[in-house]
């Protein structure tokens, strides 16, 4: 897969770079961001684990990179940040712009299965095969060493992933995650418009029902804000805390006063999920 670098900027003795390649998945090109740490560069550079992280809804690839400040901590650990893009963009579907929480930078990290959507709307398969190969292909990867994290609806994507594909991700965490999307608006959306009517189709893609269907991953560590204007009709973390307690799937759920969804919140919290990833990942 041919990888064109579209901006490289030093910081903190690695690369943050940004990139674009045509994805056999979506069937476009997509973009995506990688931070490289000091440990993956010069003449005694080896491969290094990597931290995919996947954005919440109306983010891009360089949102994360922007706003969080993770590389400082990324450089410390020898972790390598990845950023893809939140959906496929210029498809040329009729609606794709109508809604902030539908369509464009929307994609809920699942592959649709409903037209006119089906076609690129391929996030799952983009995150969990093409992403991995790209990586591995292009980037000093150490492999089997890769986690995944996300925010809001990409901590929706980060614990349905695992969670639907055992042993790819070795350590996963979420901040603020759409937890059972099956039971609010966006995810009811979302599932509508991409999936259908079927309700089991979106069973599959809910974390919450996943566990108690008896999916399993790596321990998991959530951070939720207590004044996030999202919590009570949007993202039901209390959900997926008795169902991980019921199955005996590990998670480590903290609920911060003060805290709300955006980026100052994770800013204040990526650090420890950095650490959280490091444990496994380094090990």
């Amino acid at each position: 897969m041919a990888l064109q670098t579209l901006s490289e900027h030093a910081c903190f003795a690695g690369v943050q770079g940004f990139y674009q390649h045509d994805s056999s998945a979506i069937g476009l090109p997509m973009r995506l961001g990688v931070y490289r740490p000091p440990q993956a560069l010069g003449p005694k550079a080896g491969p290094v684990p990597a931290l995919i992280y996947l954005a919440g809804l109306t983010c891009t690839e360089e949102t994360f990179a922007i706003k969080a400040g993770a590389q400082r901590v990324a450089a410390q650990l020898g972790l390598m940040l990845v950023t893809p893009d939140t959906s496929p963009r210029g498809t040329g579907i009729e609606g794709e712009d109508a809604s902030w929480d539908f369509g464009t930078a929307a994609g809920f990290y699942l592959d649709a299965t409903q037209a006119p959507w089906a076609r690129h709307w391929r996030m799952e398969s983009y995150v969990t095969q093409e992403l991995p190969a790209l990586l591995a292909q292009h980037f000093p990867l150490q492999a089997g060493r890769l986690g995944l994290f996300g925010h809001s609806m990409g901590g929706h994507g980060a614990l349905t992933l695992a969670l639907r594909h055992p042993g790819l991700f070795q350590s996963v965490s979420a901040l603020a995650p759409i937890a059972a999307p099956m039971q609010c608006p966006w995810g009811v959306k979302a599932f509508s418009g991409y999936l259908g009517d079927d309700r089991s189709a979106w069973a599959a893609h809910d974390a919450t029902e996943l566990i108690k269907s008896g999916a399993r991953c790596p321990p998991l560590l959530v951070d939720q804000g207590l004044a996030d204007k999202f919590l009570a009709e949007q993202l039901h973390p209390h959900l997926l805390e008795e169902a991980c307690a019921a199955a005996g799937q590990a998670l480590t759920l903290r609920r911060h006063e003060g805290d709300d969804h955006g980026y100052y919140f994770i800013a204040s919290r990526v650090e420890d999920h950095l650490h959280h990833h490091a444990a496994t990942l380094n090990a």
